[in-house]
């Protein structure tokens, strides 16, 4: 039996009967796998690096000094200790500034893991007192080399060596300043922490496993017992979390576009096993009559697909391995490890997830084969599907939603998706069948013969138009939404943003330095701007109630608990800002605005009572508001908003924002040469740099959504096979008629612009409603969707449609007339 099913798999190699179900197999691998091989070697190198990537085994870092509680009774734990925040660097003639991530680190730095300067290893050095060392990036900011000063605070540094590698740096994506590194010791003489400052502490321990297991535990019930906040401890077992987490959304977000291409690949794969069924019918009915059984029939062709099969799952590896190298190119930058080699689960994955695809969509119309009766070879009759084999497609796509929890590991965002999938082909194939049926008053627009015949031959094909079109739509859209929506919406986000919106943010304004500020403001001709407090507060309780981040699922919630509110005061509502509930500060009762966005997440309502944590000082306000923000102002904003009777005697820094122009340049480096303290951010710095990590994962997403659009081509040729041999007759019986080859052709170019030209506009619809929901609903500014959108959709639709039907049916008008009207 197994030699019998190798010899009809060459056969119907050798014929062409298998070519299109390994292509399709083979792309939908290939799609799933590259993501699988990516994540695979990214997860085994943070793995594998674990504490090297913490510089220590473990680490204990907060937000404040850390009591002294947690830095006693280490033993004979090597430690050592970092102070990183963000300020203000410039050069020696103090002619230009630039935001740097300031480290400062203590002897034995790092204890896990190694520094890599322009000059080598750094084996447990650290900068020289009265040196630093900086990325490259601070130089090229700054115009100086090394050897030269740069000046952090009140002190002036010699930069002696740039930094190449960072063990504990964390991935590209969360750095937005270049490093500069001191020593601990030289940190107090720069002055630069001031009350309200944002510091991140850390402590590294190292040891032997069972010791750093022992202080983890120790520290944690520490933490648990003083209820000790903003205080977090990260293991050598659990490695950077954030790392992991960034790590995790990558691999869903991959996952589900790889298995967008894999659903119309699946498509695909149940169209060309159809076809691959009903040209062997005659053949099965011939086994039959030879005297083999139904399941020996089946096992038969069973045997041939399992071998199908295996091939196209290792070829579909092959490619999955050649495109995740293409995913390193763009977003390798992102991790800071060297990577391993891939290891073959992911090769492994990739044969189990071809076979369940053959599995879902290929053997159901196959199984159809084990019905049929000795006499077809008489009567040429398939017959309806069976109610087990409907019952079988229902199979196939539900080991597509497990397909899906398996790639995506979440079981809410697997069953959002494959809805979203569902409702989505549904749409598409209602707008579809709709334009078909209205196409009856389109037959007489044009007096060409071959225009009849096109709109004839869709109206018959009308199932097999449908599926044609929401293939090719569904791939289009996707391009359609990283090019021309992704663009448009950029340009919404500055159309929406005011032109004379603030550019400059200053933080760590001391109360002593307002009127410095302000006079250096009017020195350079510059409008003095508004000035804020900062307080600096933690939430502590709510209703009298205490909370922690256990109280909340939402990992963003968690996050606004665990971390410090940067809270502020004022007498007039700010003119970016609106009241939608309650009332605003009306007496000298400490009340509280709070955004209407973290009063969601937190679930806080209007009468509330929350209590904030101030250095130490306890104050109990009560919620009278809800506002409303203008985030595009780009004005600065606060989440919770204190009335000043509540804020008086808090310790504060102040903040602005305002918006400096290219003839004002120089107030930057005057700023921070007289008042070093003060940290200046260039919000066009960081948009720059964000639009650069945006366009990285954009050429990764549109690198995988080239499988996307190959596989709707594969569903236009497989749909177009499936119809060849009803085309062929109908091509036949024109010919036989008088229809001349040029006509026909003719037809033939009309059907595929029409079938591409409605795939276009669709898609092009589809990105614009995605576009408008993604301004309207998540980013709140107003969107217009460029009228290039659906030319360009029109085009792209039209071009494919030709191209995949030209390759599809190039032979129909080679064959005989005659031939094909006898083989009919």
């Amino acid at each position: 039996m197994i030699l019998q099913s190798m010899r009809m798999t060459w056969r119907d190699w050798r014929a062409g009967e298998l070519r299109f179900l390994l292509a399709a197999l083979v792309i939908a691998v290939g799609a799933l796998s590259s993501v699988g091989f990516f994540v695979d070697r990214v997860g085994s190198g943070l793995q594998r690096d674990a504490n090297q990537l913490l510089g220590a085994d473990l680490v204990v870092h907060s937000d404040e000094v850390l009591p002294v509680a947690l830095r006693s009774n280490l033993g004979r734990l090597q430690q050592a200790h970092t102070t990183s925040f963000v300020s203000m660097a410039v050069n020696g003639d103090e002619s230009e500034s630039r935001l740097v991530a300031v480290k400062a680190v203590s002897e034995r730095y790092p204890l896990r893991g190694q520094l890599t300067l322009d000059s080598g290893k750094a084996l447990h050095q650290i900068p020289a007192p009265g040196t630093v060392w900086a990325d490259r990036a601070v130089l090229t900011a700054l115009h100086v080399q090394i050897g030269q000063q740069i000046k952090l605070g009140d002190s002036a540094f010699t930069v002696t060596h740039l930094i190449q590698d960072e063990p504990d740096r964390g991935p590209a994506l969360m750095n937005i300043a270049p490093r500069v590194m001191l020593a601990e010791a030289d940190l107090a003489a720069t002055h630069l922490i001031a009350p309200g400052s944002r510091v991140e502490y850390r402590l590294l321990l190292a040891g032997d496993i069972d010791q750093i297991r022992s202080k983890q535990k120790e520290l944690q019930k520490l933490i648990d017992e003083r209820q000790v906040k903003g205080v977090g401890i990260e293991s050598f077992e659990s490695g950077r979390p954030e790392m992991s987490a960034t790590l995790e959304r990558a691999k869903q977000f991959l996952s589900l576009i790889s298995l967008l291409s894999a659903m119309l690949a699946a498509l695909a794969i149940a169209l060309a096993a159809r076809r691959f069924m009903l040209r062997h019918v005659d053949a099965c009915a011939m086994l039959r009559c030879l005297g083999l059984t139904q399941s020996e029939v089946t096992l038969m062709f069973l045997i041939e697909f399992l071998i199908l099969g295996l091939g196209a799952s290792l070829l579909g590896a092959l490619l999955g391995y050649l495109g995740h190298l293409g995913l390193l190119i763009w977003l390798g930058s992102f991790i800071t490890v060297a990577l391993p080699d891939p290891s073959l689960l992911p090769a492994l994955q990739a044969v189990a997830i071809g076979l369940l695809l053959l599995l879902g969509f290929a053997i159901p119309p196959i199984m159809q084969l084990r019905n049929v009766p000795h006499n077809l070879m008489v009567r040429h009759e398939t017959g309806t599907p069976q109610a087990h084999t409907i019952l079988i497609y229902l199979a196939g796509l539900s080991i597509f939603g497990i397909l899906l929890f398996w790639q995506t590991g979440n079981l809410k965002l697997a069953s959002y998706t494959f809805v979203g999938f569902l409702a989505g082909l549904l749409l598409f194939s209602m707008c579809a069948w709709l334009f078909l049926r209205s196409m009856k008053t389109m037959r007489n627009w044009f007096g060409w013969p071959a225009w009849r015949f096109a709109i004839n031959a869709l109206q018959r094909r009308s199932a097999a138009s449908v599926i044609q079109v929401v293939a090719l739509s569904l791939g289009l859209m996707a391009l359609l939404l990283l090019t021309v929506i992704r663009g448009d919406l950029l340009s919404a986000w500055r159309a929406a943003t005011p032109a004379n919106a603030p550019n400059q943010f200053i933080i760590n304004i001391l109360p002593e330095q307002k009127n410095s500020v302000a006079a250096l403001f009017r020195q350079h001709q510059v409008a003095v701007p508004e000035l804020y407090p900062m307080i600096r507060a933690r939430l502590t309780a709510v209703n009298h109630a205490d909370i922690s981040a256990k109280d909340f699922e939402a990992e963003n919630a968690k996050r606004m608990i665990e971390r410090e509110f940067n809270l502020s005061s004022m007498q007039q509502l700010q003119t970016h800002n609106r009241i939608i509930a309650g009332h605003w500060f009306q007496n000298n009762q400490p009340e509280a605005s709070v955004e209407e966005g973290i009063a969601k997440t937190l679930r806080l309502k209007l009468g509330d009572q929350l209590r904030f944590e101030v250095a130490g000082q306890k104050i109990d306000v009560n919620i009278t508001s809800i506002r409303k923000l203008d985030w595009s102002s780009m004005q600065v904003n606060f989440f919770v908003i204190i009335n000043p009777a509540a804020a008086a005697g808090l310790p504060q820094t102040w903040i602005t924002a305002f918006h400096l122009n290219s003839a004002a340049q120089s107030l930057i480096p005057d700023l921070s040469r007289n008042l070093s303290n003060l940290t200046i951010i260039d919000t066009g710095v960081i948009l720059q740099q964000l639009q650069n990590v945006l366009d990285q994962v954009v050429a990764a997403v549109q690198f995988l959504f080239l499988f996307t659009i190959v596989c709707g081509l594969l569903v236009l040729y497989a749909a177009l096979q499936s119809s060849e041999q009803q085309r062929l007759q109908e091509t036949s019986l024109l010919r036989a008629l008088g229809a001349s080859k040029k006509q026909l052709s003719q037809s033939q170019w009309i059907e595929y612009g029409l079938l591409g030209g409605l795939s276009g506009l669709l898609a092009a619809t589809g990105a614009a409603i995605v576009g408008w929901v993604l301004a309207y609903q998540v980013f709140d500014f107003a969107f217009q969707p460029s009228a290039v959108l659906w030319l360009l959709g029109l085009v792209s639709g039209v071009l494919c449609a030709l191209g995949g039907g030209s390759l599809g049916l190039r032979h129909i008008l080679q064959q005989p007339p005659l031939l094909s009207l006898r083989e009919g």
